[in-house]
């Protein structure tokens, strides 16, 4: 038996490679003999360095950048094995993981320090660059990363705006002058997998605000803010980003990064997907195990797991989700290919423990799964009693 097992980042407690250790371990509890595929994968947000770096046998760069709310820190960098690649992922510096849930406050919460993950790969003398946006704590329209590359961001005064997303109420005039020379010269491929607009019922501050720690009130302001921040880019710059597909994503991070030159906007999984090979690994494979923190109906509308599902459907290899919480809906993701949704959560247990002991319960549940699996074959008479 060959299995591929392809999971993504289980957020807040294990990596896209942790994750795929955990169900490799399950697998060989059951099928000892079985040939297993690590490819852990990502769709722009947690995990997509460490995704891209283990699939292209890259490494990683350690350097200084600030966190949402402005304090200093370390993050990571990628670099491809082609050596010429820089991989930046916004959630290590402007993710939501970086704040404690009373710190969540899209009103003030910024981007600036994925600014500065930008500049130190330039720095480095990298000129292609790969910015995974997703799990952002952020709804400044990437206001914070672009003052990070130099372009103006004034108010009335003449002053730099406020960071976080209510800044942008004040926001009068852009001047682009400053913004960093480099990035002329530099390839700019923006990894998400998000399409909503910046603004309206489906755009950044109304979809995602919440999750984010804003209320009622704060995502209408936060969607006027949004709103004002594309007429002035409109007016001072010439570019209309407020219905574009992908410019809601992160917070408005995507209408951020397309104010910079030569940027384009692909899905965060197809760009994985490209560096891991996963065609071929599909195409060797008999099962494919992937996992996920959280499936719902949501999952069905582009996710990874449902994008794989449909590449694994049409190598005709079955394909299991394994994933911490089973949400309404996940019924949808069934039409594209995933043969099985699998809880991996045992019973009554609180969310700060089922965190804590996701190894090991993602290692049962994967067991469980090929042990299920394994009784079916013999049944059907594919596999010897």
């Amino acid at each position: 038996m060959r299995v591929l097992v392809a999971p993504q980042a289980f957020k807040g407690s294990l990596s896209p490679l942790e994750a795929a250790r955990g169900i490799a371990e399950g697998i060989r509890a059951a099928w000892p003999e079985a040939e297993v595929d690590l490819a852990p994968v990502a769709d722009g947000g947690d995990g997509t360095v460490d995704a891209l770096v283990l699939a292209t046998g890259g490494r990683k760069l350690r350097v200084k950048t600030v966190d949402p709310l402005g304090r200093p820190i370390e993050a990571e960098i990628g670099v491809l094995g082609d050596g010429r690649t820089a991989v930046v992922e916004m959630a290590q510096a402007s993710g939501l993981a970086r704040l404690r849930p009373e710190e969540r406050n899209p009103l003030v919460t910024t981007t600036y320090g994925t600014g500065l993950l930008i500049r130190a790969a330039l720095d480095a003398g990298f000129r292609r660059i790969i910015v995974g946006i997703g799990g952002s704590a952020t709804n400044d329209g990437g206001a914070g990363m672009l003052q990070a590359l130099g372009m103006g961001l004034f108010d009335r005064e003449g002053r730099p705006i406020p960071p976080g997303g209510q800044g942008l109420l004040a926001l009068d005039r852009i001047d682009p002058s400053g913004l960093d020379p480099r990035l002329a010269e530099a390839e700019i491929i923006v990894a998400s997998d998000v399409t909503n607009p910046l603004c309206g019922p489906e755009g950044a501050a109304a979809v995602y605000g919440p999750q984010k720690g804003a209320t009622p009130q704060m995502v209408r302001l936060l969607d006027e803010a949004l709103a004002h921040f594309a007429a002035v880019v409109r007016r001072d710059l010439g570019k209309d980003v407020a219905q574009v597909p992908g410019a809601g994503a992160a917070g408005g991070l995507g209408a951020g990064l397309l104010l910079l030159p030569n940027v384009r906007i692909r899905p965060g999984a197809e760009v994985v997907f490209e560096a891991v090979g996963i065609d071929t690994r599909l195409a060797r494979a008999d099962l494919v195990l992937t996992g996920e923190g959280a499936v719902d109906r949501s999952t069905a509308f582009g996710k990874t797991p449902a994008r794989l599902a449909e590449r694994a459907r049409a190598y005709g290899r079955p394909l299991v989700i394994l994933t911490g919480r089973l949400g309404p809906g996940y019924e949808q993701l069934y039409p594209l290919g995933v043969g099985a949704v699998v809880p991996i959560v045992p019973g009554p247990v609180g969310e700060a423990e089922a965190m804590a002991r996701a190894f090991e319960f993602l290692k049962a549940a994967a067991e469980r799964t090929c042990r299920l699996l394994d009784l079916g074959l013999k049944l059907s008479g594919r596999r010897p009693a």
